[in-house]
C-alpha cells in the first residue's frame, strides 16, 4: 500500500462512519408520519446513498398521517406503520444537497366514542410517497472528498427544504380514516444548525432548530365531503450531543399551531400543542446505524372528549448508507 493509499485508509473507518452516520433518515422519521429526526440534516460526502428502514407505533386522536393533525374529538386511533426510502447526496452549484424519496405502508385502526355511542373503522395498505429536495443556503461548500469530510465542521449553518406528497395512496371516501390523504400537501422549511464547543468524534454537540410550514391541498371526499385545512406551522428543536463515539442522543421539542380544518364549511380547531422526546442513535457497523425515538405530546390526559391533540409516537430505524469511494478505499485495505 502506498502512502496515498495509507493516508486515505486512515481516514476510512472515521469518514465512513462519519459519512453514514449523518444521513439519519429517520429516525427519520420520518417525515411523512413524524416531525424532523436529529442530526438529519448534518452534511456528509456528495454521492452517498442511504436506505432507512422505518417502523413506527403511534397512538392518538389524531391520524398521523395527516399533517394538519385533525383532531377527531372522542377516537383512540392506532397506527403500524412501516416506511422506506431511498437518499442521495450530490453538490448543486458548489453547495451540498439531498434528495429523497418515502413510502409509508401499514394499518391504523380507530375506534371512537361520543355520547357512549361506539365505532370503529381501519385501514391498510400504502400511503403517499413523499419527495424532498434540501440544498444548503450558509454553510460549508459541498463535501467532495474524504479529506474535505475530515475537515468538516457544520458552524452556523443553513438550509432550504422543500418537500411534496403525491396523493396516490389507499383512500376510500366513505371511511373517515385512511391511509392515503387524497389531497395534495406539501412543506417549506429552513433546518438550522449551531455548532457547540470542538467537533470531536464522542464530543460533538449541536443545537437544531427547523421552523416549517406545511400546506394543503382540499379533499372533496372526506367521508363524502369536503376537507380544508389552514397551513400548520411547525418549529423542531433538538440538542444533540455524542455519548461516545459510536452513540449520540438528543432532547427533542416540537411545537405545533395552526391546520384548522373545515369540514363542508364548518370549522374545527387549530392546533396548539407542545411535545416532548428523546433520540439514541448507535452506529453498528461502518454502513449500518440503528436509532430509537420517543415522543409525547406534553398534556395527553386531557379527556376522552378533548379537541386538543393527543400523540404518542414510538420510532425504531435502520439505515443502510454506501458510497463507491468509501467501499473501494475499504476493500484496498481488505487486501492487504
Amino acid at each position: 500500500m502506498n502512502a496515498k493509499t495509507d493516508a486515505s485508509f486512515g481516514l476510512l473507518r472515521p469518514g465512513a462512519r462519519c459519512a453514514l452516520a449523518l444521513i439519519i433518515m429517520i429516525t427519520a422519521v420520518p417525515r411523512i408520519c413524524a416531525e424532523v429526526p436529529p442530526r438529519f440534516y448534518w452534511k456528509t460526502l456528495s454521492g452517498l446513498n442511504a436506505v432507512p428502514l422505518i417502523g413506527m407505533s403511534v397512538d392518538g386522536n389524531a391520524n398521523p398521517l395527516d399533517r394538519s393533525h385533525h383532531v377527531v374529538p372522542g377516537a383512540d386511533i392506532e397506527a403500524d406503520m412501516f416506511i422506506a426510502g431511498y437518499a442521495k447526496i450530490l453538490p448543486i452549484f458548489d453547495r451540498s444537497a439531498m434528495v429523497a424519496a418515502l413510502v409509508p405502508m401499514g394499518e391504523i385502526s380507530s375506534e371512537v366514542n361520543v355520547a357512549g355511542v361506539s365505532s370503529s373503522e381501519s385501514a391498510q395498505g400504502y400511503g403517499d410517497p413523499m419527495l424532498e429536495l434540501n440544498i444548503n443556503l450558509i454553510g460549508p461548500a459541498a463535501i467532495n472528498s474524504l479529506p474535505d469530510l475530515m475537515r468538516y465542521e457544520p458552524g452556523f449553518s443553513a438550509d432550504l427544504v422543500v418537500d411534496l406528497a403525491f396523493p396516490i395512496g389507499e383512500y376510500d371516501e366513505h371511511k373517515s380514516i385512511n391511509i392515503g390523504q387524497n389531497r395534495w400537501y406539501g412543506r417549506i422549511g429552513f433546518p438550522l444548525i449551531q455548532q457547540i464547543g470542538p467537533w470531536v468524534p464522542g464530543k460533538r454537540t449541536t443545537l437544531e432548530v427547523f421552523p416549517s410550514v406545511w400546506l394543503f391541498g382540499d379533499n372533496d371526499n372526506f367521508g363524502e365531503k369536503k376537507l380544508e385545512s389552514d397551513p400548520s406551522f411547525e418549529l423542531d428543536l433538538h440538542l444533540t450531543r455524542d455519548l461516545s463515539s459510536d452513540l449520540w442522543g438528543s432532547l427533542d421539542t416540537v411545537i405545533m399551531q395552526g391546520g384548522k380544518s373545515k369540514i363542508d364549511g364548518v370549522s374545527g380547531d387549530s392546533v396548539d400543542a407542545l411535545l416532548l422526546g428523546f433520540t439514541f442513535g448507535y452506529q453498528l457497523t461502518d454502513s449500518l446505524q440503528l436509532t430509537f425515538g420517543y415522543k409525547a405530546t406534553l398534556d395527553d390526559d386531557s379527556g376522552s372528549e378533548s379537541t386538543e391533540l393527543e400523540a404518542s409516537t414510538v420510532t425504531i430505524s435502520l439505515i443502510s448508507g454506501w458510497h463507491s469511494l468509501l467501499e473501494g478505499v475499504k476493500r484496498l485495505g481488505d487486501s492487504e
